[in-house]
C-alpha cells in the first residue's frame, strides 16, 4: 500500500475557506479526503506513478456547494417528466417549448412546468395566458405551476382531471369558473397551496426504472452546477420508507453522486404524532452513511402549522389548534434527541412556534439542533430567541422569484430584509443557504448566490440595500460551511482543508472576478464528490462518467437545454419581444385591453383591470 494520493489537482486558484490558508494552487486527495493543500511544488511531489494528476488551467475551485433545504428525493422521481423554464427569456420561447413538448408527449402523460421560473424573467413581463396555453397544446394535458399562488391547466388537463361545473372548491383553494359555471383552467391558492400540489399529484407517474434514471439525471444536473451535498426537507406525498426506495436503491448500487441527509415529513393531518412515534421506532438521526443519512424531523411537523408564502394573498394565520398539536410532537422529538426543522415564512408564525419550543425546552431541554426554514420576515427579537434555544435558520432565494409581489403587498421598505440574513449573522445564529427547489424556486445555486450578493430579483428589481446583501465570500461560506451545520457535519465538509471530504467544484468562470450579472451564469466544469469525478465538461470532458440516456423516450431532458446548460447568450430577448417593448399593438381578443403597460411598470400588478401583465389577463387575478 502506498501513501501517495489518488488524485492531485494542480495549477488552480483554489478557494479553501480555511482561514489559515484561504487560497492554494494544488490539492492532494486520498481515500475520499483532502490529504494536502498548498503550493503546487509541495503537493505535486506527493504523487507517484499511480496518482491521477489534473491540470486545472488556472480555473477557480471552490468547496462543493451544499443546499441546506431542497427536495431532491421527490424532485428526482419527476425530473425527466418536467419541462423547465429557468432562464427562458420570453413567453414566446416558453410557449414554443410547450408546443414542441406537447407534440412529443404520449397519452395519458402530461406536460408539467413545475417551479423555477418567474414571469418577471420574460421579456414580455407577463405570464402566458390560458388562451395561449390551449393554442400551444390543444390535446395533451398541461399543468403549469406559478409559485405558491396559481396553477394553469389547459382544457385537456381539465378534462383528464374530470373537473366540471360541480367540482367544489377545496379548503383554502379556488377552482375558477366562467360565467357558465365551467372550470377555466385556473386554480388559485387562497392561500393554501394544497389545491395545487394535490392536483399535480394526480398526474401519471413514471415506472420505477424510469424514476431511477430520472433521479440519476437530476443528481447530474446538480453536479453540473457544483452541488455535492443537499439536505432533503421531505415533502407531501413522500412517505417513509416506501417513497425512499429509489434513492436507497441508487445508494446500494453506489450510484449516488450527491450526499443526501434527509428529513422525515409528517404526511397526513391528524396522524402526525403517530407518524413520528412510528418513525422513532424504525430509525434515528445519523442512520446511514456519508452518502445517505437520516437527519431528523420536518419540515412539516403538523399540518396546522403551515404558512405558505403566497404573497398574492394576505398572510395566513395558523389555526388556534396549532400549538396544542405541535407541542407533543416537539416534546417527543426533544425527548428522543431528534433534530427537527419547521417551515415558517412569517414572523407572526415564528413567534408562536418559539413560544411552544420554549415551553418544551423548559421541561425537556433541547440537546440537538432545530431549524427555522425560510424566515423571510423574522424580527430581531425572534432571531435572538432562536439563538437562545440553540437553533439555526435555513434561508433560500424564494424572494428572487416573487419579490415583486411582496413589494406590491407590503411595500419596498418591508422588503429590505426578507430575510434579514445580515442580522442573523450579526447575532451569530447558524445560517445555511439553499433553494427550496423545485416547486417554487430553481435548484440552481448560482441564482441564489446572485440574489444574495446583488439584492435583485430575477426581474431585476433591487430588493435590498447594499447593507443587507452579502459579499461573495460570505455568501459562498453559507453555501458550504454554513449549510454543513444543518446536518451536523460541520467537522467533515464545507472547506478544502486536510481531513475534510474531498468535495469540490472547478468553475466555468471565476466567481470572485466576474461582473455581478454573470454570477447566475456560472456552472461547474469538473465536480468531485469524495475524491471521485462525478461530472466533467469542457477541457475535462473526457473524464465525464457515463450516464444512461434520459428516459422515457419523450422526456424534455436532452431535447431542451436544462437550466444548468443555458448560457448568457440564451437570455437575449426575441425580436418579437423587442418590438413589443417599442410599441405593442397586440391586444386581448376577449377583453380588448393591450399589454404595452407591462413594459411601463416595473411591478405590473397594481392596476389589475387595465393590463395584460403579471398574471396574464386581469381575469386571472381573482
Amino acid at each position: 500500500m502506498t501513501d501517495a494520493p489518488d488524485l492531485v489537482l494542480r495549477n488552480g486558484r483554489i478557494t479553501t475557506l480555511d482561514r489559515t490558508m484561504p487560497e492554494v494552487a494544488a490539492l492532494a486527495i486520498k481515500d475520499g479526503l483532502i490529504a494536502a493543500a498548498g503550493e503546487e511544488t509541495d503537493v505535486v511531489r506527493l504523487a507517484d506513478d499511480a496518482t491521477r494528476v489534473i491540470d486545472l488551467g488556472g480555473r477557480r475551485v471552490i468547496p462543493g456547494l451544499n443546499d441546506s433545504h431542497t427536495h431532491l428525493i421527490r424532485g428526482g422521481l419527476n425530473f425527466t417528466m418536467e419541462l423547465r423554464w429557468e432562464g427562458v427569456p420570453s413567453v414566446a420561447d416558453a410557449l414554443r417549448m410547450l408546443r414542441e413538448q406537447a407534440a412529443r408527449t404520449p397519452a395519458p402523460q402530461w406536460v408539467r412546468v413545475v417551479g423555477g421560473w418567474s414571469e418577471f424573467q420574460f421579456a414580455e413581463r407577463r405570464m402566458p395566458t390560458l388562451e395561449e396555453i390551449n393554442a400551444a397544446a390543444p390535446d395533451t394535458p398541461v399543468f403549469i405551476l406559478h409559485l405558491y399562488g396559481r396553477a394553469l391547466l389547459n382544457r385537456a388537463a381539465v378534462a383528464a382531471l374530470g373537473f366540471g361545473p360541480n367540482t367544489p372548491n377545496p379548503p383554502g383553494g379556488v377552482v375558477e369558473k366562467d360565467a357558465a359555471g365551467n372550470p377555466t383552467g385556473l386554480l388559485v391558492a387562497k392561500p393554501s397551496a394544497l389545491i395545487l400540489y394535490s392536483t399535480l399529484a394526480r398526474g401519471p407517474k413514471l415506472p420505477v426504472e424510469d424514476q431511477i434514471i430520472s433521479t440519476r439525471h437530476y443528481m447530474r444536473e446538480m453536479n453540473r452546477l457544483g452541488i455535492t451535498s443537499v439536505i432533503d426537507a421531505g415533502g407531501g406525498g413522500q412517505n417513509y420508507p416506501e417513497d425512499y426506495d429509489v434513492i436507497r436503491r441508487l445508494h446500494d448500487a453506489d450510484q449516488l453522486t450527491v450526499r443526501i441527509a434527509y428529513n422525515l415529513f409528517a404526511q397526513k393531518a391528524g396522524s402526525e404524532l403517530s407518524d413520528y412515534e412510528r418513525w422513532i421506532s424504525m430509525t434515528g438521526p445519523g442512520a446511514g452513511d456519508a452518502m445517505l443519512r437520516m437527519n431528523g424531523a420536518g419540515e412539516n411537523l403538523t399540518w396546522s402549522a403551515a404558512d405558505f408564502e403566497n404573497f398574492l394573498e394576505p398572510r395566513p394565520d395558523p389555526a388556534p389548534v396549532m400549538e396544542s398539536e405541535l407541542e407533543p410532537i416537539v416534546e417527543l422529538l426533544a425527548a428522543n434527541e431528534w433534530p427537527f426543522r419547521i417551515h415558517a415564512t412569517y414572523d407572526e408564525t415564528i413567534d408562536r412556534f418559539l413560544t411552544v419550543f420554549e415551553r418544551v425546552n423548559g421541561r425537556q431541554p433541547f440537546k440537538t439542533r432545530f431549524i427555522i426554514d425560510h424566515a423571510e420576515t423574522v424580527t430581531d427579537r425572534n432571531i435572538e430567541r432562536i439563538k437562545a434555544l440553540g437553533g439555526g435558520i435555513a434561508v433560500q432565494h424564494r424572494m428572487a422569484f416573487q419579490g415583486e409581489y411582496f413589494v406590491e403587498r407590503y411595500g419596498a421598505k418591508a422588503a429590505e430584509g426578507t430575510p434579514p440574513v445580515t442580522k442573523m449573522l450579526a447575532a451569530e445564529v447558524p445560517v445555511g443557504m439553499g433553494t427550496d427547489a423545485t416547486r417554487v424556486a430553481s435548484y440552481d445555486p448560482w441564482v441564489a448566490l446572485y440574489w444574495i450578493t446583488t439584492g435583485k430579483t430575477l426581474g431585476g428589481l433591487r430588493l435590498y440595500p447594499e447593507a443587507n446583501t452579502l459579499d461573495r465570500e460570505t455568501a459562498l461560506r453559507l453555501w458550504t460551511q454554513g449549510s454543513a451545520w444543518f446536518s451536523g457535519e460541520q467537522d467533515r465538509k464545507g472547506t478544502l482543508e486536510t481531513g475534510q471530504y474531498a468535495d469540490l467544484a472547478v468553475l466555468s468562470e471565476d466567481y470572485f472576478a466576474v461582473p455581478a450579472e454573470e454570477i447566475r451564469r456560472i456552472s461547474s466544469v469538473l465536480t468531485v464528490v469524495g475524491g471521485k469525478i462525478v461530472y466533467a465538461a469542457d477541457q475535462f470532458s473526457d473524464l465525464d462518467p457515463p450516464l444512461p440516456p434520459a428516459s422515457p423516450s419523450w422526456t424534455p431532458v436532452g431535447t431542451f437545454d436544462t437550466p444548468a446548460m443555458r448560457t448568457a447568450a440564451a437570455a437575449a430577448p426575441l425580436q418579437h419581444a423587442r418590438s413589443c417593448h417599442d410599441g405593442c399593438t397586440n391586444h386581448c381578443s376577449v377583453h380588448g385591453h393591450d399589454h404595452g403597460i407591462a413594459w411601463n411598470k416595473p411591478i405590473p400588478v397594481r392596476d389589475l383591470p387595465s393590463f395584460w401583465g403579471a398574471l396574464g389577463c386581469s381575469c386571472f387575478a381573482v
